[in-house]
């Protein structure tokens, strides 16, 4: 069993939410990681990056214990079993989940975490321990009583409100209690955020029974709307629920994962902040999710991209904020040690200001995907197509920072040239069937010019491979999605020796890295998950299916027990790297199943 000052790998989080905010709960019970409100503000819990300044809450047994732990299902409900010498307890932990109709009939605090403790067999003592550290760990609240089973403490007009149905004591900057659990006996710890809203609560008990079916039954629901039944359905499903949590349901914007910091490389510097919406990455999301049959979340995604570009349509930047904010300052938390003392800890992200020419195209696939077949368009839709379309027929010579956003400067990237053609087929597509008027002779000529530019410039015979950079000779793992986007057959020469040419160069085993070239960084970042499957995806296209499958199915292996990816992995240890759960991880595995399932169905496309 781990101590508390041990650095926990990142695979040993679950996560909780309510699709406004996340929680990460390690296998002992620990909250280590919440931002409240909202996905992006500052962390009320961060001992996830710093072990000795950051704030946690903790639910476990007292003494020796092994704990195991499933989702309930179909939800984002987390339950951790612990077995002691005593006996056995369940720990379920939710994020309530409602639906709005449902928030009306209740009296709900802005935001909660409900944490129930129920007996199995024996007797079990488990201690509580609350420690918040507000500002990311820079402020320790003062403790209020309010009872014998109530503690709260304020920020400015932000209330925290600890509730349980024991006895709480306060000591120093922190909260514990006890609780003895027999055989059917269940007990309930609450711990509500408010700003400017009411701070009196429903009794815990009938009331927090009534939310955890609530919410059971809204996942359940949610759940139910999945078509898939192909390869991998357990992970798909989760998967869709995973993004479902990072889709921030006030807005619409899907952030890229819940965490800020957790590094690429231990010890390293390539610790980023992605807790906010990269156009690219949602559009990806909407993609998926309106692939398994979720079109709620596409619209809602639409919606959210309108109002967030008014100010600088056609321009996009890289990313926003869950409601639409472009500026995303960086800084650096200098008092944080970082995770696995891994520094600097990033707030925000520079990258916003970044030229990414694949971002059109991600965007306008999406829109077309999500709007296809439905004929008439609104105003607002048309003009940001049409707008994005010249934007990209005017710029796509252009060099640009690619899809992962050096830093270093901008390059003529092929991948970026061909999302660019991506862009412009879309536009076109979506012009001719929904009678959108535009100049659609320039767009197709600048299409065609892009697509002799990327085949003549962009594959390098002496490698026989396509190459990051036009002219180039350094292979980049995008290549493999050329032909899931619709570029180039899959079973093309041209790609099929690429695909071969990147296992060779880039992949170690099963894992792909995204690059092997200089990007000024310091350190050598994990193999990436989604590069790998994105190879799964290639190879079937390819028609090697059965070599798709197999690795599919080790990939699926490489998931921690509740099914979740970070963004990297260390290839030689196993161990997960870059913020978790990422959205494009699991993004890329609903694509390579969708593909895999597409193939296996209809044999002659697999080429297409």
């Amino acid at each position: 069993m781990m101590s508390d000052a041990d650095c926990r790998p990142i695979s040993d989080y679950g996560v909780i939410g309510d699709s406004r905010s996340i929680a990460l709960v390690s296998s002992a019970g620990a909250i280590d990681w919440c931002c409240w409100p909202r996905f992006d503000s500052p962390a009320v819990f961060s001992r996830l990056l710093d072990r000795r300044l950051g704030g946690y809450f903790s639910i476990r047994p007292i003494g020796l214990y092994r704990s195991s732990r499933a989702y309930v299902g179909s939800t984002n409900l987390l339950a951790t079993t612990f077995v002691t010498p005593g006996g056995t307890v369940e720990l379920l932990d939710l994020m309530p989940a409602l639906t709005e109709a449902e928030k009306r009939r209740c009296l709900l605090p802005y935001r909660e975490i409900l944490r129930r403790i129920r007996g199995v067999e024996g007797v079990v003592d488990l201690e509580v321990v609350y420690v918040p550290r507000l500002e990311y760990g820079r402020i320790s609240p003062r403790l209020e009583r309010r009872g014998p089973h109530d503690v709260c403490s304020r920020l400015g007009n932000q209330l925290l409100h600890l509730r349980a149905d024991v006895p709480l004591t306060v000591e120093g900057d922190q909260v514990r209690a006890r609780v003895v659990v027999r055989p059917g006996e269940r007990h309930y710890v609450a711990l509500a955020f408010n700003a400017d809203g009411p701070s009196v609560y429903p009794s815990l008990g009938e009331a927090a029974e009534q939310l955890i079916v609530m919410s059971l039954d809204y996942w359940r629901r949610w759940s139910a709307q999945c078509l898939y039944t192909g390869p991998g359905a357990e992970l798909v499903l989760r998967s869709a629920l995973v993004l479902k949590l990072l889709a921030y349901a006030p807005s619409g914007g899907i952030i890229a994962a819940p965490t800020t910091s957790l590094p690429e490389v231990l010890g390293g510097e390539r610790n980023w902040d992605y807790r906010y919406v990269w156009l690219r990455d949602a559009s990806f999301t909407v993609d998926a999710l309106l692939a398994l049959g979720f079109r709620d979340e596409g619209a809602a995604f639409a919606e959210w991209l309108l109002y967030a570009t008014a100010q600088t349509h056609p321009a996009f930047q890289v990313l926003y904020t869950v409601f639409g904010n472009g500026q995303v300052p960086e800084r650096r938390l200098e008092f944080l040690g970082g995770y696995c003392d891994s520094r600097p800890v990033r707030v925000g992200n520079r990258a916003y200001g970044q030229f990414q020419l694949d971002v059109y195209g991600e965007v306008l696939r999406a829109l077309r995907l999500l709007h296809a077949g439905q004929g008439q368009l609104d105003s607002g839709t048309r003009d940001l197509i049409v707008g994005m379309a010249n934007l990209v027929a005017t710029r796509w010579r252009e060099p640009d920072n690619g899809i992962w956003e050096f830093r270093a400067g901008r390059t003529q990237t092929v991948h970026g040239k061909v999302m660019a053609w991506v862009a412009l087929n879309s536009a076109i597509e979506i012009a001719r069937e929904a009678g959108v008027r535009a100049d659609l002779a320039r767009w197709t000529a600048a299409k065609e010019a892009i697509r002799a530019t990327v085949l003549q410039e962009g594959f390098n015979s002496r490698l026989a491979s396509f190459v990051a950079t036009l002219n180039g000779n350094q292979l980049d793992a995008s290549l493999l999605r050329l032909p899931l986007v619709g570029f180039i057959a899959g079973d093309d020469p041209r790609m099929v020796s690429t695909i071969a040419a990147v296992r060779q160069s880039l992949a170690v085993g099963d894992l792909v890295y995204r690059y092997r070239v200089d990007d000024g960084l310091a350190g050598q970042e994990g193999a990436f998950f989604a590069c790998s499957f994105w190879l799964v995806s290639g190879l079937a296209l390819a028609g090697q299916v059965d070599q798709a499958h197999a690795l599919f199915e080790r990939l699926l292996a490489r998931a921690n027990d509740l099914g979740l990816y970070s963004e990297e992995i260390e290839p030689t240890t196993g161990r997960m790297l870059g913020n978790f759960p990422q959205a494009l991880s699991h993004v890329a595995l609903i694509n390579a199943a969708l593909t895999l399932q597409r193939v296996r169905q209809s044999p002659a496309q697999s080429g297409r």
